[in-house]
């Protein structure tokens, strides 16, 4: 099916010094069987391989999970390889590929990326990866961490690091909300990535901030009134840069 573009792209076609993003290396199937399940990918996730190579993984989260999936490389000769890969193994009309740098191509509506690059080259891409992508999109990367951003859970196969991340929403800043005890709280919260921290005030007096989670567009928090009352627990959902509801626990 997809052999004419192979036979399309002969040696006059190609620039003879082609910088590729990374040098092409195929990940072992034991491996993107681990990606996926680390990402805990399924029928509803678009899947977004950078660096995709001959499209194993893309073609693999199709063929095992029926997840949609692009594969985004720079070497028209892997994208040719992977389409018609994709057709040999009958998941044509669930993935596509595309010749483009990863640094450019449009991953905006990806719910998982996957990712084996190089350390610098993940830190390269982290600013687009946390602006572009919707908070609690997945990112797994197959050996290479993402420098001082910590990855929400790890897992090894084979002697081999995966690393997976959930793309924060932003939630730095002051946030206002009324208790179902109709009592008034408010946070200002400082962010790192993932890591949250900040101070509470109940009624205007200040609180005790003691726990703080955030995964995805969700905020676990748990503060106190002072040293003797019961933890509450809080749980803010944001959307769209704003506080979009809260829940509240004894």
């Amino acid at each position: 099916m997809f052999t004419d573009l192979v036979s399309d792209l002969d040696n006059d076609s190609l620039e003879p010094d082609l910088l590729l993003d990374v040098p092409y290396v195929p990940t072992d199937e034991a491996v993107i069987e681990e990606m996926l399940s680390l990402a805990n990918v399924g029928r509803k996730d678009i899947l977004y391989d950078l660096g995709s190579g001959d499209g194993r993984i893309v073609v693999a989260a199709a063929k095992t999970r029926d997840a949609r999936g692009i594969g985004i490389d720079l070497d028209p000769l892997r994208v040719a390889d992977a389409m018609e890969y994709a057709g040999w193994t009958g998941v044509e009309y669930l993935v596509d590929f595309i010749e483009e740098s990863l640094f450019t191509a449009d991953i905006s509506e990806a719910t998982v990326v996957t990712l084996y690059l190089l350390d610098s080259v993940n830190v390269e891409l982290r600013p687009r990866l946390l602006s572009t992508l919707r908070p609690g999109a997945r990112i797994v990367s197959h050996a290479f961490d993402m420098g001082d951003w910590r990855a929400d859970e790890r897992g090894r196969i084979n002697g081999t690091n995966l690393y997976l991340w959930i793309v924060p929403a932003q939630v730095a800043g002051t946030w206002e909300w009324t208790g179902t005890d109709d009592r008034q709280y408010r946070v200002e919260l400082k962010q790192k990535y993932q890591d949250i921290t900040g101070s509470a005030w109940l009624e205007g007096q200040a609180a005790r901030l003691e726990y703080t989670e955030l995964r995805g567009n969700r905020l676990t928090l748990l503060l106190r009134e002072h040293d003797t009352a019961p933890l509450e627990h809080f749980t803010l959902c944001f959307a769209d840069g704003r506080l979009e509801s809260a829940t509240h626990q004894f």
